[in-house]
């Protein structure tokens, strides 16, 4: 099972995000770096465990407030060839163009913000995150209901969930993953250690986004060995 670290972005700073509630998202203090800047945290990620990608959210691109895409590409480049998914609110492919010169990015497509889903099955990179509210699913309904929608990779991103350390929510995942067929299905939001993992990879469970567990050393290097099989 791969773990992908999360770094959410806000003006230049990795932030802490709680509950989806983006506005009150404070500055990250973390063991693991000795400043909220992105890079500094990346670089401290990759020497808690050699993970295979860390997921990037550009909070002000999500929100249409600018971006911080120098600082995304200095991340990209310092942890290849390990890769970088980002979230940078794209709606579409074309929105896409500017990372492509980065060849270990991969285009993470919010449901939230997508507008144009067709692109999703000409991208081969591409991953769906299929976000949700506490009860709702946010976006065009079609994404979720029609399978054909869906790229070879997907996240079942709970956003209430995100940082509020109440476990994953595993009968969403299941939901998703009954139809996903071959493809892989990560989650997103919750998971508050070793065993709430462990749950998601009985479940089927591809990968996990997570953030807080990591921050807070409630995910040790052992315990990532163990979910890597190493």
């Amino acid at each position: 099972m791969q773990v992908i670290p999360v770094i959410d972005i806000r003006n230049g700073v990795a932030v802490r995000a709680v509950a989806g509630d983006r506005k009150n998202y404070a500055p990250l203090t973390t063991p693991l770096a000795a400043t909220s800047d992105p890079l500094d945290v990346a670089r401290g990620l990759m020497t808690l465990h050699p993970f295979e990608a860390i997921y990037v959210a550009d909070l002000d691109a999500i929100e249409r407030r600018g971006n911080n895409r120098t600082s995304i590409a200095a991340i990209a480049k310092a942890i290849a060839p390990a890769r970088l998914w980002l979230d940078a609110g794209f709606t579409g492919a074309l929105e896409v163009g500017a990372w492509r010169s980065l060849e270990n990015v991969d285009p993470v497509f919010g449901s939230e913000t997508l507008q144009e889903s067709d692109d999703l099955r000409a991208d081969k990179h591409a991953i769906l995150s299929l976000d949700f509210s506490t009860r709702s699913f946010l976006g065009d309904p079609r994404l979720y209901d029609d399978e054909s929608f869906w790229p070879d990779r997907l996240i079942v991103m709970t956003l209430s969930r995100v940082g509020a350390k109440q476990g994953p929510d595993v009968s969403r995942f299941y939901d998703v993953a009954a139809r996903a067929g071959s493809r892989q299905v990560c989650a997103a939001g919750g998971a508050r250690g070793l065993d709430d993992l462990l749950v998601l990879k009985e479940a089927g469970a591809a990968g996990a986004l997570v953030a807080t567990a990591l921050h807070e050393g409630r995910l040790t290097p052992a315990n990532l060995d163990v979910l890597a099989g190493r």
